[in-house]
């Protein structure tokens, strides 16, 4: 998608990152197109977990993005080490969920997310990179089979007629590897894999090629013995409707992904200002069953509500649920005995 430089900004004192499109595409059309549609979709978030764009600026025959400078590595860099620890996957997590939600709530869909898009300020904080290509709402693009339109993997199968594509293979939802339009649900697909490939330490989908990771794609269900033992059923639950192929299956937005992440962080994750209050609290001290009981109670009917799928056929089942259906039976009852009244 471009070339990125390390910069001084002199008049601001500070160090940036130029985007610059390459030399061999500076004068295609489309893609300079392209650039200037990241250009505006950065422009219209504002957000602490996606990096952000200073200006577009030009100079002679060059053209390029003033972004956020992000130094800390990326996921991927973190993710040669092997798995993650739970309580560290769900944090980071947890940010991208954030992300990605405020773009969908703008309309944007990334369709590029993977770990070497997902980098770390030197605090630690989350930053989505590169939306290279990002589209806005469900507008499919013009030239959507031209060849400018290749996915962002470095290999040369993809200047052999695979134009149609968007995204890289590894994290393409099944509806991208088709090359049919991808809206929110396929970043929540790639989410997915990048969630699974943090608590794993292995990717959900391999091949020996393009072709080979596609075909794993569309055809075999991710190992799902690979998930640890001792995974909460939240994340259990998250990960497996993110990888859904079916996208009405799918989670439907991040925000009910949010849910589940924040009722399964660990306890140690908890500000210990929050903990040291409770201590002092009877609850913290005595434990009930019947409290335990509750709680799980709680978290299972929140995660249910939150993966349901939003079908009219839900809907008219809430509609004539037992306890309406009783409680008109019950209605109708005292009416007949009123009427036998004398």
């Amino acid at each position: 998608m471009g070339e990125v430089y390390r910069a001084r900004d002199t008049r601001l004192g500070r160090d940036v990152a130029l985007k610059l499109l390459p030399a061999a595409v500076a004068d295609d059309t489309e893609r300079l197109a392209r650039f200037q549609r990241e250009a505006q979709l950065l422009a219209s978030l504002n957000h602490p977990n996606i990096g952000a764009i200073y200006g577009i600026e030009e100079m002679a025959s060059a053209r390029f993005l003033v972004l956020e400078l992000v130094e800390g590595g990326t996921l991927a860099n973190r993710l040669e080490r092997g798995a993650m620890p739970l309580e560290e996957t769900i944090e980071i997590a947890r940010q991208i969920a954030l992300a990605l939600q405020a773009a969908h709530d703008k309309g944007i869909v990334h369709r590029d997310l993977k770990p070497s898009n997902v980098a770390f300020t030197q605090a630690g904080d989350v930053k989505v990179l590169d939306f290279g290509l990002a589209k806005l709402g469900d507008r499919a693009d013009v030239s959507a089979t031209s060849a400018s339109l290749s996915p962002t993997i470095t290999s040369p199968a993809l200047l052999t007629g695979v134009g149609a594509l968007l995204g890289t293979a590894a994290y393409m939802s099944p509806e991208q590897a088709r090359g049919k339009p991808a809206d929110k649900r396929s970043d929540v697909w790639s989410f997915g894999c990048v969630l699974y490939e943090m608590m794993t330490g292995t990717r959900v989908f391999e091949g020996d090629d393009i072709t080979d990771t596609l075909a794993n794609v569309l055809k075999h269900e991710p190992d799902w013995n690979q998930l640890p033992d001792t995974l909460p059923s939240a994340i259990r639950v998250l990960v497996r409707r993110c990888l859904s192929k079916d996208p009405r299956q799918r989670c439907g937005d991040m925000a009910a992904a949010l849910i589940l992440l924040e009722e399964s962080t660990p306890l140690s994750a908890v500000p210990a200002s929050a903990t040291r209050q409770s201590n002092h609290g009877l609850a913290r001290r005595v434990a009930t069953p019947a409290a335990v009981i509750l709680a799980a109670a709680l978290a299972g009917v929140t995660t249910w509500w939150a993966m349901r799928p939003a079908t009219p056929r839900a809907a008219a089942a809430a509609r004539s649920s037992p306890a309406r259906c009783a409680g008109t039976r019950a209605a109708r009852s005292r009416r007949r005995a009123a009427r036998r009244r004398p």
